[in-house]
C-alpha cells in the first residue's frame, strides 16, 4: 500500500458548477495556475465535451500549465471522450475521467438503461479511454446509493478494461463515515485485489456537511487519492474542501498516516483568488481559509494565545499563508489590550492604562470590534486628561422633528460629579452650548471636522475640533461610535486646554 495521498483537485469543474458561476478561460488558467503552485497532483480542468468555453479552458490549461496531471472529464459517450483527449494533447501529463450513474433511480429516471446496458457502456468507455492515455479514471455516479456488488462488478470490469482509478463518488452527500468506509473498504479488497497499479479515490458532496469526514475515513479503508474543491464550492451544498483535507492530513499524521505534497503556504492565496473570480464569499468561520480561522476574541482564549500560540491554535497560520489575529472587542482582556498597545509602541502608566482600557471595553460592548486606529484613538483621547480637568461621564440627548434638540451632558472632575443642559441648533450644537456653561467659557466653533475610523452601520468616528477663546485658538479631538458623543468628547479636551491655559495666566 501506498503511503501516498493523491490530492484531485476539481474546483474547475465540480466548483465551478455550483449556481452563478461561470468563469471564462482566462479565469480558469489564473486558478489553475495557483493550483499548480499549491502543488495539488491532478487538476480536473473541465468538461471538456461540455461547451467550446470549456474546450478552451482544457485545452489552455493543457498548454501553459506545468506540474499536475492534467484530467477532463468525459461520459462514456464515444464523442465526449474523442473530445476530451483532443482537449488534453498538449499536456506533459493527462487523464481521461470517464463516469456513468449506477444508482437503480439513476439509471431508470436519468439514463434509461437497464444495469446491463450501463455495464457495458462503461467498459467501452474506458477501453476508447485507454486508446488515447495509460491514465484513466472510472467513476460509479452515485455509488453510494447503488447496489454494492452492482459496484463490484463494474469497477472490477473497469479495472479490466484498463482503468487505473477507481473513484467511488457519493454524489449526493448520502453516506456516513461508517458506511463510506465499509464501502470503500469492499471496493479496495474486492476490486483492487492486490493491484499496487489501481489507485481507490472518493469524490464527496456536503449535502449532510460529512464530505471531509467521509473522505477522510476512508483513508484508513486505503484510498489513496481524495477528489475535492477549493472552499469546497459544487453542486449544492459544494464538494469535499481541499484544503481540509490537506490540512487535517498534515495535522494529523499520527491518525492518516499518509504524505501528501502540497504546499501549504499557497492555501489561503488559492482561497481567495477562487473566491474573487467566483464570486462567492468565504463564510467566517470557515476551517482553515475562514476570516476567523485565527482571529481570538474570548479573554482567556487571547491570554492563552499571547502566552503560546499552540494553547488554542493547532495549526500555525503562516503554514496556509493565514495570521493569526488578537481581535479586541467585549471579550477581550487587559492581556490583550496590553499586547496591542506594545505592538503600537504605545507604553502608558498604569492610571493612563486603566483609563484606556475601561474606554475600550464600553467602546467594544456597543462596537463589537476594536482595531488599531480605533485603540490609538481611544488612547489619545483618554490620556490627555488631567486629573484637574474636566471629564466627560455621559450625554443624553432629546427632542428632534419640531422639537428644539436638548443635550445634558455629565461631567466630573475628581470625586465631583455635575450636570448641565443646554438647546441648540442641532444636537451638536446643544451639546457645544451645555458644555460652554460648564466650562464658563465663551467660546466659539471654529473649524470641525469627522472621520470614519471604521466601516459599517456601527462604524466609529474620529471627531476634531478647533475652538476659539479670546484670541486663543485649541484643539480637540474625540471618538466614539456616535457622532454627537465624538462631539462632545472632542470639546471637552479643547476646552480643557483653554481652561487650563487660563488658568496657567490668571497664577501669573
Amino acid at each position: 500500500m501506498s503511503d501516498r495521498l493523491i490530492i484531485f483537485d476539481t474546483t474547475l469543474r465540480d466548483g465551478e458548477q455550483a449556481p452563478g458561476i461561470a468563469l471564462s478561460p482566462d479565469e480558469k488558467v489564473a486558478i489553475a495556475a495557483q493550483l499548480g503552485r499549491l502543488r495539488v497532483d491532478v487538476i480536473e480542468a473541465g468538461f471538456a465535451a461540455s461547451s467550446p468555453g470549456d474546450f478552451e479552458a482544457v485545452s489552455r490549461i493543457a498548454k501553459e500549465v506545468n506540474g499536475p496531471i492534467i484530467a477532463s472529464l468525459a461520459r462514456t459517450h464515444p464523442d465526449d471522450i474523442d473530445q476530451a483527449a483532443d482537449a488534453l494533447g498538449a499536456a506533459e501529463r493527462s487523464r481521461i475521467h470517464v463516469f456513468i450513474s449506477t444508482s437503480p433511480i439513476h439509471m431508470e429516471q436519468m439514463l434509461r438503461m437497464t444495469p446491463k446496458e450501463v455495464f457495458a457502456a462503461a467498459v467501452e468507455g474506458v477501453k476508447r479511454a485507454r486508446r488515447y492515455t495509460d491514465d484513466v479514471e472510472f467513476s460509479p455516479q452515485d455509488a453510494t446509493r447503488s447496489d454494492p456488488q452492482f459496484i463490484v462488478d463494474i469497477c472490477r470490469a473497469a479495472v479490466e478494461a484498463g482503468a487505473t482509478t477507481i473513484n467511488i463518488p457519493d454524489t449526493v452527500g448520502y453516506a456516513t463515515p461508517a458506511e463510506f468506509t465499509a464501502m470503500l473498504s469492499r471496493v479496495y479488497a474486492d476490486v483492487r485485489q492486490g493491484n499496487e497499479d489501481v489507485i481507490v479515490s472518493t469524490h464527496c458532496h456536503n449535502d449532510l456537511g460529512l464530505a471531509v469526514a467521509n473522505s477522510l475515513s476512508a483513508i484508513h479503508a486505503g484510498a489513496r487519492q481524495i477528489e475535492g474543491a477549493i472552499n469546497g464550492i459544487g453542486e449544492r451544498a459544494g464538494n469535499t474542501s481541499t484544503e481540509e483535507i490537506i490540512m487535517a492530513v498534515k495535522t494529523r499524521q499520527d491518525v492518516f498516516g499518509v504524505e501528501i505534497e502540497a504546499d501549504t503556504t499557497q492555501i489561503f492565496e488559492t482561497s481567495r483568488l477562487v473566491s474573487s473570480l467566483t464570486g462567492y464569499p468565504i463564510q467566517y468561520n470557515k476551517a482553515v481559509v475562514g476570516r476567523n480561522a485565527f482571529a481570538h476574541e474570548s479573554g482567556i482564549h487571547q491570554h492563552g494565545v499571547l502566552r503560546h500560540r499552540e494553547t488554542y491554535e493547532i495549526m500555525d497560520p503562516a503554514a496556509v499563508g493565514h495570521k493569526s489575529v488578537i481581535v479586541l472587542g467585549k471579550h477581550s482582556g487587559r492581556a490583550a489590550f496590553s499586547d496591542a498597545l506594545t505592538k503600537m509602541g504605545i507604553v502608558l502608566e498604569d492610571e493612563d492604562f486603566a483609563r484606556s482600557f475601561a474606554r475600550f471595553k464600553k467602546l467594544a460592548d456597543r462596537k463589537g470590534e476594536i482595531r488599531e486606529e480605533g485603540i490609538r484613538a481611544i488612547v489619545e483621547d483618554e490620556t490627555g486628561i488631567k486629573a484637574e480637568e474636566l471629564h466627560l461621564v455621559g450625554i443624553r440627548l432629546s427632542g428632534g422633528d419640531d422639537q428644539t434638540p436638548v443635550a445634558v451632558v455629565k461631567l466630573q472632575r475628581g470625586e465631583a460629579v455635575v450636570e448641565y443642559s443646554a438647546d441648540g441648533d442641532g444636537m451638536v450644537n446643544a451639546a457645544f452650548v451645555a458644555l460652554q456653561d460648564a466650562f464658563s467659557l465663551p467660546a466659539s466653533l471654529v473649524d470641525y471636522r469627522v472621520s470614519p475610523l471604521t466601516s459599517g452601520a456601527d462604524a466609529m468616528a474620529e471627531v476634531n475640533v478647533i475652538i476659539q477663546v479670546g484670541p486663543d485658538t485649541y484643539s480637540g479631538h474625540g471618538v466614539s461610535t456616535d457622532v454627537v458623543e465624538g462631539s462632545a468628547r472632542a470639546f471637552v479636551a479643547a476646552l480643557n486646554k483653554a481652561a487650563i491655559d487660563r488658568s496657567a495666566s490668571t497664577e501669573i
